[in-house]
């Protein structure tokens, strides 16, 4: 029944972002350059038709093979194929036909526009509860992305499952998504308009952490988090007063992270070189590494920035042969504190 929900809410009921109710199907955040510069090349008729609750691009993208969950049009399939260039490959799956067919039908437009030989693109019919039955190899991907979606699926921990063994080690699950203060009741989760507009489906913030940790996502971070608006008066009073945000986030396939922080007496130097991030590189919302400055970072930190596709961006100092306990400061904000006057502030949505 969820399934027609949205297939129908996307395929049928909505012509474009603007037809949304809330601003949780809309990201009001502003892109690094490089981003712009490959969203403004995509096709008009495949961009009005984003509907994402945030920016799920990450930087250092060139020659990945990236897999966008729930991909809808194509616009950050295109963008991305845009980024990780000719030598990189991007599959995007969806389960809404009259979406699929609008990317399939711009495929060649793309490859051409971008000075390709062929298209480097590919899209797959499919539920994502379902990956492991689709045309999928596991543990092919660099990078896997997501926006606005999970929050849709009936299974979510059969897709966070299937996102970890469809990843290389290494690799990350990188994705935008909104969350709940509490557990949605039953008389909300059947409401079509709100399932539809991202809302009733969203996790309780605190079984996503469990949720993503269960399957072997050891440390979930937060890339960026924002209080969302409901923009539709009558939607208001239904979801009075449960709390909704939107968060990006970054789930890093390391096996042999901690449980928490742990303190190994090490430290990096960023060198530059991400485009978009030239003077500080941002991993997370708790760590930005200023170029040359000497950072001390706990042990999972360290593992995610040179046991991934960042490592050619930093140096280490230390050899981590000693454990000095637990790292101090370590902690993750709450992504559902943000001021009411910021939130009254933020309350448009952008597409329009």
């Amino acid at each position: 029944m969820k399934h027609e929900i949205v297939q129908n809410y996307y395929g049928s009921e909505l012509a474009g972002s603007c037809d949304l109710k809330t601003d949780a199907c809309s990201t009001l955040e502003a892109p690094r350059a490089d981003v712009s510069a490959a969203i403004a090349e995509v096709h008009d008729n495949v961009a009005s038709r984003y509907y994402g609750c945030g920016l799920a691009i990450p930087p250092v993208l060139k020659g990945l093979k990236v897999l966008d969950l729930g991909s809808g049009a194509g616009r950050d399939v295109f963008a991305i194929a845009k980024l990780v260039g000719e030598t990189g490959h991007v599959t995007g799956v969806d389960m809404t036909l009259e979406q699929l067919d609008v990317a399939r039908a711009h495929e060649d437009w793309h490859a051409e526009k971008f000075g390709y030989s062929a298209p480097n693109t590919r899209f797959v019919e499919g539920y994502l509860e379902e990956l492991e039955t689709l045309d999928l190899e596991p543990e092919s991907f660099d990078l896997i992305i997501s926006n606005c979606v999970i929050n849709l699926c009936t299974d979510k921990p059969a897709v966070f499952q299937a996102a970890y063994n469809l990843l290389k080690p290494g690799g990350e699950l990188y994705f935008a998504d909104v969350y709940a203060d509490r557990r949605m009741p039953d008389e909300l989760v059947k409401d079509p308009v709100l399932y539809g507009e991202c809302l009733s489906g969203a996790l309780y913030w605190n079984d996503y952490i469990a949720m993503a940790k269960e399957v072997g996502f050891t440390d979930p971070r937060i890339v960026e988090h924002r209080r969302l608006g409901i923009l539709d008066r009558e939607l208001q009073e239904k979801l009075s007063p449960i709390r909704f945000a939107s968060v990006t986030g970054r789930l890093m396939k390391l096996p042999a992270l901690d449980a928490g922080c742990e303190d190994y007496g090490q430290a990096v130097i960023y060198k530059g070189g991400v485009e978009g991030m030239e003077r500080a590189f941002k991993l997370d919302c708790d760590h930005v590494f200023e170029k040359g400055k000497v950072e001390p970072v706990c042990g999972n930190t360290l593992s995610m920035l040179i046991d991934s596709r960042f490592a050619e961006h930093f140096r280490v100092i230390g050899d981590g042969q000693m454990h000095y306990g637990r790292f101090p400061g370590c902690g993750a904000p709450d992504v559902f504190a943000e001021a009411d006057a910021k939130l009254v502030s933020n309350s448009t949505s952008s597409c329009c």
